[in-house]
C-alpha cells in the first residue's frame, strides 16, 4: 500500500475530489458535514487502474485546523496538492506546500480542481504556470499538474495515471524490524475494545505482538489488524491499518501516542535537530533564543523551548541552524524523524527539520561549538562516524539504545559497528561479532574515550595499591569500582571482564590484581612463617588456631600464605597444614563408604571435636560430603 495526503487551501475541493476518486467522503463528522468543511483527518482508500493499493489522509485547508493537519502528513508517500482553478494559489497553499517541503515529501501530483468551472483555456494555463512558479523551489519541483473536475470527471483518468507513474519512483518502505505507529486516532468498538489507527513505519506487526504505548510505556496486546477494511494476521510497514488492542482503555490513549516493540524506543523531553527557518516565517521574525514553540512530530504536538546553538541568539528567516528542544511533555522520536515547529500567537508555521539525536547527555551550553560539530558528523558522517558520536555524550549505552539513536537498516548497522570496532573507535565489551547483534541486544557498548579512561584509572589504582599493599594478592573488585567511581555494576563488571580478556590485569576470587604483580615476603617474615609452620607440623590434628596464627604472622602475611596453600583454611577457626589435610580427607573419603562421624575422625586422629567437626562440615561445603543424620556419606 501506498499512502498520500491530500493538502491545500480550504474550500479547493480536496474532500469532493478524494470522495470521486474513491467513492468514500473522507468527512466523517456532523459538523464537517454541515458546515461543509474539513475539521480533522479523514480516511478513505482506493486501488489504481494498475492495481496499486492506495491509502488516504485528507487532511483540513482552513488555517484555524492546520495542526489537525500537520497530525496527518508525517508519514506519507506522497501528497495529492489541491488548487482551485477558479482561485489560484492562497495563503493556505503556500502554508502546506512549505510544510510538506519542510517534510521533505518529494513526491505528488498537482489536482488543478474545479476545471469545470474555467471556460478559458488560457486563464487555465495561468493558474498551471502560477503553480509550477510556487513549486520550482519546493521538494515537489517535479510534481505533474493535472486540471480535473470532480463534477464532469474530467481529468480524473489522467490524475490516477499521473498518481501511478509518480509512486512508481517510490521506494517500499523498509522493514527494520522496528515497528512504530504513530497514532492518528483513537475510539473503541462495542465487543472490540480499543482501535487505533496510523501509518506503520519500521516493521511489521503481527497478531498477539505485545506491544508498548508510549510516551507512558503502557503494555498492550494486539488483538486485531485491519488494512483496506480487511482483517489480516501482519500488517508490514507502509501501510495505514487499525490495530484493535487488548490491555489498554480508550480513554489512556490519544492521538501522537506511539504504538512500538517493548524497549525499542524511550521517550525523551529534549533532542538536538537541524532546522531550517522558512524565508517568510510570519512576516520575517527572527526564532529567538528559547522561543516558545509548537512542536508537531509524527502526529504528536507539544509546546517546546527552541534553544539555540552554535553561539548564536536567533536565527532569521531563510536561515538554518542548530537547535535543542525543551519539550514540556515527553515524545517517542528517533534519528532522522521530520518535524515541524509553529508560533504559537500569532499561530503560524516558522520552520521545520530533522531529529539529530533524541536523547542528548545534557542541556548544552549555547555558545558550546563542539556541540555543532559533533551534531554535523551525526547528520552527514558515515554510519561508523555516527555511531561513535550518537555514544560518545554517554560513553556506554546498551546496543539497542544505539539503535534506536542512529535509526539504521539491519545491514547499515551491521556495517556501521564493523567499521567503528576494527578501528577501535568502540568497543564491544561482551566480545560479540557485529553481525550477531540484534536491535533488541542489550550488549554494552562503549566509545574508545570511555574504555580509555577506564583503563587508564584500573591500572594506576592498581599499581598504587600493589605499592601501598605489598603483602595482599589484589584488591577487592568494589574496592577498586569505588575508587575508579562507577556507579553500576554491570558496567563495570563488564569493563572488568574485557580488560581480563586482553590480559590487563587479572581477576579471582573477588580480588584484581596486574599480571606481573608477585607477593614476596621478607626474611624475616618469612622466618616467622617457618616457625608458625613448624608448630603446625608437631601438632598436625591438634595445631595452633587461626587466632594463634594471626598473632604470629598477621593479617597480610596470612593471607599470603593461605593463598599459596602453604597452610589450609577449613574453618573460621581451624587451619591445616596441607599433608595433615590431605590425610584427614583420605580417611574420611574411605570412611564415608559406610558412614563417618564426626567421633570417628576424632578418635581416628587423636583431635578435638572443633577440628574434627571443622574438616566435615568444610567436605560439606565443597560437595565431598553430605550429612544424612549423625552420619556423612560421599555425595
Amino acid at each position: 500500500m501506498f499512502v498520500i495526503s491530500t493538502a491545500g487551501h480550504v474550500d479547493h475541493g480536496k474532500s469532493t475530489l478524494i470522495q470521486a476518486l474513491t467513492g468514500i467522503h473522507p468527512d466523517r463528522l456532523k459538523e464537517e458535514r454541515e458546515r461543509e468543511m474539513t475539521i480533522d483527518l479523514g480516511f478513505a482508500n482506493f486501488a489504481l487502474p494498475d492495481g496499486k493499493q492506495i491509502g488516504v489522509v485528507d487532511v483540513p485547508g482552513h488555517r484555524d485546523f492546520i495542526e489537525n493537519m500537520l497530525a496527518g502528513v508525517a508519514s506519507v508517500d506522497a501528497a495529492l496538492l489541491i488548487v482551485a482553478a477558479d482561485e489560484g494559489v492562497m495563503p493556505q497553499t503556500r502554508e502546506h506546500l512549505a510544510i510538506l517541503d519542510l517534510l521533505h515529501i518529494n513526491t505528488g501530483v498537482v489536482a488543478l480542481t474545479k476545471a469545470d468551472m474555467i471556460d478559458d483555456e488560457d486563464w487555465l494555463d495561468l493558474v498551471q504556470e502560477e503553480v509550477a512558479g510556487e513549486l520550482a523551489t519546493t521538494s515537489l519541483r517535479n510534481a505533474p499538474i493535472v486540471p480535473v473536475s470532480a463534477v464532469t470527471g474530467r481529468g480524473i483518468a489522467d490524475l490516477q495515471t499521473a498518481l501511478s507513474a509518480q509512486l512508481s519512483n517510490s521506494s517500499p518502505r523498509a522493514d527494520l524490524g522496528r515497528p512504530r505507529l504513530n497514532v492518528d486516532r483513537v475510539f473503541t468498538i462495542a465487543g472490540f475494545g480499543t482501535v487505533v489507527t496510523g501509518t506503520l513505519l519500521g516493521g511489521s506487526l503481527r497478531l498477539t505482538d505485545t506491544v508498548e504505548i508510549l510516551p507512558n510505556k503502557l503494555p498492550a496486546r494486539v488483538r486485531g489488524i485491519q488494512s483496506h477494511d480487511h482483517a489480516v494476521d501482519v500488517i508490514a510497514p507502509g501501510n495505514r491499518t487499525a490495530i484493535n488492542l487488548s490491555g489498554v482503555d480508550h480513554r489512556d490513549l490519544q492521538r501522537g501516542n506511539v504504538i512500538t516493540a517493548p524497549g525499542y524506543l524511550e521517550p525523551s523531553t529534549r533532542f538536538d535537530a537541524e532546522f531550517q527557518h522558512l524565508t517568510d516565517a510570519h512576516t520575517s521574525l527572527p526564532l529567538k533564543h528559547n522561543a516558545e514553540v509548537k512542536l508537531f512530530v509524527g502526529a504528536a504536538e507539544v509546546t517546546a523551548k527552541a534553544r539555540i546553538l552554535g553561539g548564536k541568539t536567533e536565527l532569521k528567516p531563510g536561515e538554518d541552524g542548530w537547535l535543542q528542544l525543551v519539550l514540556s511533555a515527553p515524545v517517542a522520536v528517533a534519528k532522522g524523524d521530520r518535524f515541524i515547529l509553529r508560533r504559537p500567537s500569532p499561530a503560524a508555521t516558522i520552520g521545520g527539520g530533522t531529529v539529530i539525536d533524541p536523547h542528548p547527555a545534557r542541556r548544552h551550553k549555547p555558545r558550546d561549538t563542539s556541540v555543532v560539530a559533533r551534531l554535523k558528523v551525526l547528520s552527514q558522517g558515515t554510519p561508523g562516524e555516527v555511531l561513535v558520536q550518537a555514544i560518545e555524550p554517554d560513553g556506554v549505552l546498551e546496543f539497542r539504545q544505539l539503535v534506536e539513536r542512529i535509526n539504521l537498516g539491519a545491514d547499515a548497522l551491521t556495517n556501521a559497528v564493523t567499521e567503528a570496532t576494527a578501528a577501535t573507535d568502540l568497543h564491544l565489551l561482551d566480545s560479540s561479532a557485529p553481525e550477531k547483534l540484534r536491535a533488541s541486544a542489550k550488549t554494552l557498548v562503549a566509545s574508545n574515550r570511555y574504555w580509555q579512561a577506564f583503563k587508564s584509572g584500573a591500572l594506576t589504582q592498581l599499581g598504587r595499591y600493589h605499592v601501598e599493599n605489598p603483602l595482599r594478592l589484589g584488591m577487592q573488585r568494589e574496592e577498586l569500582k569505588t575508587r575508579i567511581g562507577i556507579k553500576s555494576g554491570r558496567i563495570f563488571n563488564m569493563l572488568l571482564r574485557y580488560g581480563v580478556d586482553q590480559d590487563l590485569w587479572l581477576d579471582a576470587e573477588a580480588l584484581v590484581r596486574l599480571p606481573d604483580h608477585t607477593v614476596v615476603l621478607t626474611p624475616a617474615q618469612e622466618a616467622a612463617v617457618a616457625r608458625l609452620i613448624q608448630q603446625f607440623e608437631n601438632a598436625p590434628y591438634t595445631p595452633p588456631s587461626r587466632k594463634d596464627a594471626l598473632a604470629a604472622l598477621g593479617a597480610d602475611v596470612l593471607t599470603v600464605i593461605l593463598s599459596e596453600a602453604r597452610l589450609i583454611s577449613v574453618s573460621p577457626e581451624v587451619l591445616l597444614a596441607p599433608q595433615a589435610y590431605a590425610d584427614m580427607v583420605a580417611f574420611v573419603k574411605a570412611a564415608a563408604v559406610d558412614g563417618v562421624t564426626v567421633a570417628n575422625v576424632r578418635d581416628k586422629f587423636n583431635a578435638s571435636r572443633k577440628y574434627a567437626l571443622g574438616l566435615l562440615e568444610h567436605l560439606d561445603a565443597i560437595g565431598v560430603t553430605k550429612r544424612v543424620g549423625d552420619e556423612r556419606v560421599l555425595k
